[in-house]
């Protein structure tokens, strides 16, 4: 059993930040990439950054210059640092990792970005 934990959602401002992380608990081995997506209801979900495990890291074009990827191995676990937040960025963050043939998606978490 594999279980992943959002925390750092919440309500900010334009131009603040926040920090969201996710930790793989259970049965672990050979994580190959976690990474975060969101989702605004009515509307797919989407790809923020990916970090695989031999160190490539992507984001998308909206968030790049403003949004940090972080992954700790020993820990499982996986960090957004997102910045200069606008409020076409709210929306259900959802942590995913990819373990083998295996994926694993968290609960969400909601960050609304407004004034």
């Amino acid at each position: 059993q594999v279980q992943l934990v959002e925390s750092g959602g919440g309500l900010v401002q334009p131009g603040g930040s926040l920090r969201l992380s996710c930790t793989a608990s259970g049965s672990i081995f050979s994580i190959n990439v976690m990474g975060w997506y969101r989702q605004v209801p009515g509307e797919e979900r989407e790809v923020v950054a990916t970090f695989a495990s031999f160190g490539t890291i992507n984001y998308a074009d909206s968030v790049k210059g403003r949004f940090i990827i972080s992954r700790d191995n020993a820990k499982n676990t996986v960090h957004l640092q997102m910045n200069s937040l606008k409020p076409e960025d709210t929306a259900v963050y959802y942590c995913k990792m990819t373990m083998a043939q295996y994926i694993f998606w968290g609960q969400g978490t909601q960050v609304t970005v407004s004034s």
